[in-house]
């Protein structure tokens, strides 16, 4: 019988991931000299935080949210009108927006929890399809149709060098940090509590778990990061408008945690990335780039039905890596009660 494969130690694991994100990539970026890829690259990373965020309350919760662009936009105007007409810094305004979009995602989840299924994601789509309505009507605080311009760029303490580096490396941090506390939120005890109401929430609720405060919490958990995502786009592309909201988005975002594996951190990501950087990779294929999109995305679903990484496989990779902390009677340091 063969004995397993060692895992590889989890600082190796973090500081190759680090070395990757915050010194080659951009290295590699800085020498192909293309500001436009610097944007490619941070829209990623943005998109990376949103992915992770519906995975959470989609594939580990098993609620589908078909609104998740919409609190995207809470984030992104609550940081671009505090930022043009406040002047607050991009670190106050960043975690107001997730504020703002966590808060109003709590009180869309408190009437809509105790629904079940496609009922519920047929709710998340109204308040989607309201926000985007709200956002295009409200013209005296919106501005509208035409959109927020002028928005200022990432800055650091006051400090604003407007090159696409600093903001790659910012929204990298902002990115990192993010999935890190999604990853420790989702493999903990918090996590499997959250499994099991995804498979039977009857059940979850007959062993002594509170269901519903449970989905509640989730879903503003989902919209903070989702709105902190927003509050980065704006900062990095000084303009807003409500057509980058549309329930398409919310599409697309589905698309990116169903590829990569529902449940799956790691898929998430990776997802996120397949569906931000291929259609840039096809763009000499001109209007047939969609087609060749869509026909890997059906290809991958075909073969791949659980996704490009799986939750099965992520779970198995996240347990390897805590391995060692069990064996070495630290299980308190594992997840947390």
């Amino acid at each position: 019988m063969n004995a397993p494969k060692p895992a590889v130690p989890p600082v190796v694991l973090k500081a190759a991931l680090a070395i990757f994100v915050f010194i080659l990539v951009p290295a590699v970026l800085s020498w192909i000299g293309g500001g436009y890829l610097f944007q490619v690259a941070t829209t990623a990373l943005i998109f990376i935080i949103l992915a992770a965020s519906l995975n959470l309350v989609t594939g580990t919760a098993g609620l589908l949210s078909l609104g998740h662009a919409g609190f995207y936009g809470i984030g992104a105007y609550t940081a671009a009108l505090l930022s043009t007409r406040f002047g607050l810094p991009c670190v106050v305004t960043l975690p107001l927006a997730g504020v703002a979009a966590g808060a109003i995602g709590v009180l869309v989840a408190l009437p809509t929890m105790r629904l079940i299924s496609i009922y519920f994601a047929v709710a998340t789509l109204g308040v989607g399809e309201m926000i985007y309505v709200i956002l295009l009507n409200w013209t005296g605080f919106t501005h509208g149709p035409m959109g927020i311009r002028g928005i200022p760029p990432i800055d650091l303490l006051g400090w604003r060098p407007g090159i696409p580096l600093f903001d790659y490396l910012v929204v990298a941090a902002v990115t990192a940090f993010s999935v890190w506390a999604l990853s420790r939120l989702m493999h903990s005890y918090y996590g499997n509590a959250l499994r099991a109401v995804r498979e039977d929430d009857q059940c979850a609720d007959a062993m002594g778990l509170n269901v519903v405060r449970l989905k509640i919490e989730t879903f503003g958990i989902s919209c903070f990061f989702a709105g902190v995502a927003g509050g980065l786009y704006c900062h990095t592309a000084g303009f807003i408008s409500p057509d980058q909201f549309r329930f398409s988005e919310s599409i697309n975002i589905l698309a990116m945690v169903v590829v990569g594996g529902l449940g799956s951190l790691p898929g998430a990501v990776i997802g996120a990335l397949l569906l931000i950087i291929l259609p840039e990779a096809l763009r000499g294929f001109g209007d047939f780039r969609m087609v060749a999109i869509g026909s890997i995305m059906f290809l991958s679903i075909l073969l791949r039905p659980r996704g490009l990484l799986g939750e099965v496989s992520a779970l198995d990779l996240m347990r390897r890596q805590f391995g060692e902390a069990w064996k070495g009677g630290a299980a308190t340091r594992v997840g947390w009660r």
